[in-house]
This record gives C-alpha cells, sequence and structure tokens, in this order.
C-alpha cells in the first residue's frame, strides 16, 4: 500500500475501534489486464495493515467471489436493471453524449439473459459486448448515463486459483456496490474523487431493493516530496529500473516507510490528524518526521557515521578511549578507540581555517596548523576552549571503522561508522550531525542503514 491507502486502512480501522465493528480488507482484483494484481501485494498488504495496527478480522478477496456478482448481475438483467450492449465504445459514447439510448438498451429482459450468459460462456471478443446498468440516459452527468458493470477480458488472471476460469469480469463500482450490500457495510469513508462512484451505485441498490450505506468522503491528500505519484506509475518505475523495489526510501510506499524506521504509531497519529474533511491537502512529512522524532529520540541510540571521510593525522596525540554518552539522558557509555589518526567528514575538512581551535567531539582539542597540506595538532582535553573560545564541535570516527552505507531520498551515502552499531540491527539509532537511521542489514564490518529523517 502507499500512504495514500494507509489513511484508508487507519481511519476506518480506527472507526471500527470506536464503534465495536469489524475491520474487513478486501481485494478489489478483478482487472486481469490493465491493472493487473501482483500476486506479493496481497501478503504484503496484509503485513502493512498488521504492522498499522489494523489486523483484519476478515479478508475477501474479490477474484473469488466472481459467481455471486454474476449472480446479481442476472437479478439485475431480470428486474430490467441492466442489459448487454453490443455497440463499440465510439458509437455508444456519440449515443451517449447525444442522450441517445442505445439500440440495445429495451431488449427484452429474456434476450439479454441469452446474450448475459454466452458472454460468460467465452462466445464473445473483449470488447464486443458489455453489461450496462440502466441510468437516466439524459443524465446531466455523462459519466452516470448507462456506466458499464463488466467487461470482457480473456487475460487469465495470476492467481492459480483463478487463472482462466473467468472472461468477465466486474468494474470496481459494481463490484464494490455487492460487496458493501453482501458484507454488510454500514457506513463508507472513502475519497471526494469517488463521489460519481456512489452516484452509479445507487442505481443498483435502487433496483435490488438494498438500503446505501452512509457514506463521508475527504479532499485529496498531497504530500509535497512524493508529487503525483500513483500506484500503477510506481510500478512502472520499478519495472523501469528507476527504483529498486517498492521499498526503495525514495517512494511513498508504507514498506519504503517502514524500511526507513518510520514507526507505525508516528504514522496512525499523521493520519488521523488529517481529519475527514473534504477540502485538498497539501503537507510535508515534515509533520510525520515531527511525530515519529517524538517517540525515538528519547529511545534512539547514539553514533558517529562520517561519510566522506578525510584521514586527518592529530600531531602529538596519543591513543586514546573516547567515552561518548550512547543516549543524551537514558545515560550509558560508548568506549571508542582512537589512535594518532580519525577521519572527519570532507565538509568539516573543507571548512577548516589555519589557526582554529575546535574540539573533536568527546576526545580532545586539536589546532589547525596548515590547510594545505592539512595539519592539526592536539592541544589538551579541557572543555574550557568550547566554553570560553565558543570552538566548534565536530565529530570523527576511528581509521579502523565499519564500512556503512546510508540510503536515503537523496541518493546514498558511504563512509565510515564507530563499532557497536552493528548490534542495533532493525533499530533506529542516530548518526550524530546527520540523522535518525535504520540499520537495514550487517554482514561482517559492513552496514547497510536507511536514512529515517533528521
Amino acid at each position: 500500500p502507499t500512504l495514500g491507502s494507509a489513511r484508508g486502512i487507519v481511519v476506518n480501522s480506527e472507526y471500527t475501534k470506536k464503534y465495536k465493528g469489524k475491520l474487513i480488507i478486501r481485494f478489489d482484483d478483478t482487472d486481469p489486464a490493465t491493472k493487473r494484481p501482483m500476486l506479493e501485494a496481497y501478503t504484503w498488504y496484509l503485513e502493512d495493515c498488521e504492522w498499522l495496527g489494523a489486523k483484519p478480522e476478515e479478508v475477501v478477496i474479490a477474484s473469488d467471489r466472481i459467481d455471486k456478482y454474476y449472480e446479481v448481475a442476472e437479478q439485475l438483467i431480470k428486474k430490467g436493471g441492466a442489459y448487454v450492449c453490443f455497440c463499440g465504445q465510439e458509437v455508444f459514447k456519440s449515443l451517449k453524449d447525444a442522450k441517445k439510448a442505445c439500440p440495445h438498451r429495451d431488449e427484452k429482459p429474456q434476450k439479454n439473459i441469452e446474450s448475459w450468459k454466452k458472454m460468460i460462456a467465452g462466445n464473445y471478443k473483449e470488447q464486443e459486448a458489455v453489461l450496462r446498468i440502466k441510468t437516466d440516459i439524459a443524465h446531466k452527468d455523462p459519466a452516470i448515463r448507462d456506466w458499464v458493470a463488466f467487461r470482457i477480458i480473456k487475460t487469465p488472471h495470476p492467481r492459480q486459483e483463478v487463472n482462466d476460469k473467468y472472461c468477465v469480469w466486474p468494474l470496481l463500482d459494481f463490484e464494490g456496490a455487492v460487496e458493501d450490500h453482501l458484507l454488510g457495510t454500514t457506513l463508507i469513508i472513502r475519497g471526494k474523487d469517488l463521489i460519481d462512484s456512489e452516484k452509479r451505485q445507487r442505481y443498483v441498490y435502487k433496483y435490488m431493493g438494498w438500503t446505501y450505506p452512509e457514506t463521508m468522503h475527504w479532499g485529496r491528500v498531497q504530500i509535497h516530496e512524493f508529487g503525483k505519484l500513483s500506484t500503477s506509475g510506481i510500478k512502472k518505475a520499478i519495472a523501469e529500473g528507476q527504483y529498486t523495489g517498492w521499498d526503495d526510501p525514495r517512494l511513498p510506499t508504507i514498506r519504503a516507510i517502514r524500511r526507513r524506521g518510520i514507526l507505525p504509531e508516528a504514522l496512525r497519529k499523521f493520519m488521523l490528524d488529517l481529519g475527514l474533511g473534504e477540502t485538498d491537502i497539501s503537507l510535508s512529512l515534515d509533520t510525520l518526521y515531527a511525530e515519529n522524532r517524538k517517540i525515538i529520540d528519547p529511545i534512539a541510540n547514539r553514533y558517529f557515521f562520517v561519510w566522506d571521510p578525510v584521514e586527518l593525522e592529530v600531531e602529538d596525540a596519543e591513543p586514546k578511549i573516547a567515552k561518548a554518552p550512547l543516549h543524551p539522558t537514558r545515560g550509558g557509555l560508548r568506549e571508542i578507540s582512537a589512535g594518532t589518526k580519525v577521519l572527519i567528514t570532507r565538509n568539516d575538512a573543507d571548512s577548516l581555517k589555519e589557526g582554529e581551535r575546535l574540539r573533536l567531539k568527546d576526545l580532545y582539542n586539536i589546532e589547525v596548523i596548515s590547510i594545505s597540506p592539512l595539519r592539526v595538532k592536539f592541544i589538551g582535553t579541557d572543555m574550557d576552549l568550547v566554553k570560553k573560545e565558543k570552538a566548534r564541535i565536530i565529530h570523527w570516527v576511528p581509521v579502523e571503522g565499519l564500512e556503512v552505507k546510508v540510503s536515503s531520498p537523496d541518493g546514498e551515502y558511504t563512509g565510515i561508522g564507530e563499532r557497536g552499531m552493528e548490534k542495533e540491527l532493525d533499530k533506529v539509532v542516530q548518526f550524530e550531525r546527520f540523522g535518525f537511521v535504520r540499520i537495514d542489514s550487517v554482514r561482517g564490518d559492513e552496514v547497510v542503514a536507511y536514512f529515517t529523517h533528521k
């Protein structure tokens, strides 16, 4: 699921908790061609739901229930609420735009039943026939006029349980309408872009004598960092190699957010705080990061990571074991062995000035003797240098550290990290002066982390 899907998962699960309802996850997988389902997505979706604290009580897979949709379709045909249309797309569009009925619209139900049975038996080619719901052919909104409920798709379904068992598939508006009734849905919460869906579905409910659920609609949410990335667009970009997978840190998917170290509590609060207003919202991920930071800052251990490292030989220095806080308030120390050579970031190295006195964090003070060649010397350990001269403090790592790669939305950072972080596998830590990261994998002296946020 994407962050857009997460909103629906979180809000609906919250309503079921509040009103002691039942959370059902439904896979609308009835388009085996254009929006072909990914087999792994069935498992991923349920994993993401559980991670979000929204474990469903029931899982419904639409492609397992095609016969139920066929039964309702046949009832609609017999009631005169649906008919088989053989008009080509352009022909029907011209008739619809002119508010004129299709020549097949007034066929008797028995004739339509015969045509329908030929459809589901596979006697027609793709686009040769569709089943339409009879609405108001003069409706002010052309999208409502005799909309398509079923179309012919000869492409086998990717699920082996289904495969080529069916060749006539319901569109989402029909499938959703039937399922909401069969599953006893009492409240529908969805985007305002689906208001037309409600208008179409009400015709099915009217013909069948069903009561339409209460509905609430929310406005669109656009997250600045991701622009207008859609699920289909992401899938295409992954196939083209633009992204490494659905958990690529640059993507707005729950799998990517999880891998980066965003916690479910933060994402839930972020989604719930959006509310249910119909006004469109445009916001930054900084809001989500702020919520996540409140949770992880008190528990994330601190470590040094030097990206784009530059070696610094400290004249007059002796080997020393630095004792740095594992966390600024929870206590605990980490011991870092420092020889006469250390590594600092290239940014820090490039900013040094001749004669400058500064402190290597939790180690000792140094003075820059020259810039080219770069030479520094040890000048003591007293913290008064920082207090009185307001000297800069920069971080460092031993030359014999761990090889670290950090994947982030902005690209990759490679460098050296202090030892100890390899014990934090699958945990979020803070790389001082860099940001929070989640330790993703450890292989020997190689660590891969995913950037969480500043």
